[in-house]
């Protein structure tokens, strides 16, 4: 659950664009500020760029005027590894001091190191990426111990006062048994909530076969969210939640969560790559809408399931409609936990997941300096 603060920020901003009779309108702001990373995962394609571009960042002033064009209550700042931005301590304090809720993304191998950098507030949160249990983990980011160190980083975070939520990226061979204790060990280290969602089709990652698609995310995502402990927290919308079990069904809302980069304002969202606007309004004008989504018959878009898109279409759907509103209400007020007999046969039967050995893509480092050093920062 979220603070109820950033809730009622979040609806009454919300309501605000629905009075107006905005059809399209922001609800979380991706700021890309460098696409440069510690990390050289399998699955994600931003390092794959050239080096000029992997050492091109945002200014602190760029981001602020985006935030500002954008006008969303929420930003979500993702990378590359944020924290090897050299000002994104400055980026961060002026966001938190705009009062808008901030989302950093983080790996968390720097996360311990850097923590004097920032200050705890309600304004901000450690978004720590952790795609399992340590085998798994480590198997998805492609370096040995990066889930220990991550770890130690949401610890320390904790420890200091910060909120420190997380976000698990599931593909295919993901063990559903593993992705529920993984759950049980992040609310054991104190963290405040948690996010999941299937991998997603990026394309410029290395590793095109393990992407799900959308039987296997619902078949997947059943076992892992059916019968789930009252003790977990997540931190997305229950609706989307239902959405990624099969039990809703929503078309995609790619405006919901634009993305701004140090090319601009990406068509139409941050998984696609079609052409960027310079401005946000220019965005929402010039952009083809109807040729996104699973409706649209767009190929690139018949598997997507992401948050990104989705779970502003649930938002959306809660505000929407009286109906909408009174369904969502009430997800709240008496949360499930979704028992389901078959889920459990499911659960009990699902083969372990195995993996090959583990590629080392990049050496193992343990300092900020050597990870510095090894981002060309």
């Amino acid at each position: 659950m979220v603070p109820i603060s950033q809730a009622w920020t979040v609806a009454t901003y919300v309501l605000k664009q629905k009075l107006a009779g905005r059809k399209r309108y922001p609800l979380v702001l991706m700021l890309e500020p460098l696409f440069r990373c510690n990390l050289a995962c399998a699955g994600c394609g931003k390092i794959q760029y050239p080096a000029h571009i992997l050492k091109a960042e945002l200014s602190p002033e760029d981001c602020f005027r985006a935030v500002e064009e954008c006008g969303t209550p929420m930003v979500s700042i993702p990378g590359g590894e944020p924290l090897l931005h050299p000002q994104m301590p400055e980026i961060v304090a002026g966001l938190v001091a705009r009062k808008k809720y901030v989302y950093m993304c983080t790996n968390a191998l720097l996360l311990k190191e850097k923590l004097h950098l920032f200050k705890p507030s309600k304004y901000l949160s450690f978004s720590v990426h952790l795609d399992g249990q340590k085998e798994h983990h480590d198997f998805a980011v492609c370096r040995e111990g990066g889930h220990d160190i991550a770890m130690e980083g949401v610890r320390a975070a904790v420890a200091a006062g910060f909120r420190v939520t997380t976000n698990t990226t599931l593909f295919d061979g993901a063990d559903p048994n593993s992705v529920r204790a993984h759950f049980d060990e992040l609310m054991a280290a104190g963290v405040e909530s948690m996010m999941v969602s299937p991998g997603y089709t990026y394309e410029k990652a290395p590793d095109q076969t393990h992407f799900l698609g959308k039987a296997r995310s619902r078949r997947l995502f059943q076992a892992i969210l059916s019968n789930r402990k009252k003790s977990w927290e997540f931190n997305t919308h229950p609706l989307f939640s239902e959405f990624l079990m099969g039990k809703r069904d929503f078309e995609c809302t790619p405006w919901g969560m634009p993305t701004f980069s140090i090319f601009g304002w990406q068509k139409p969202c941050y998984l696609l790559q079609d052409g960027y606007a310079d401005t946000f309004q220019e965005l929402l004008d010039t952009t083809e809408w109807e040729n996104y989504g699973a409706k649209s018959g767009n190929p690139r878009c018949a598997n997507c399931m992401v948050h990104s898109g989705h779970e502003a279409s649930a938002v959306d759907y809660n505000f929407g409609s009286l109906k909408g509103f009174l369904v969502t209400a009430k997800k709240y007020m008496f949360p499930s936990t979704y028992e389901d007999a078959h889920a459990m046969k499911l659960l009990n039967e699902w083969p372990k997941a195995t993996h090959a050995p583990l590629v080392q893509i990049a050496s193992p480092v343990k300092t900020a300096a050597e990870l510095q050093e090894v981002s060309g920062d």
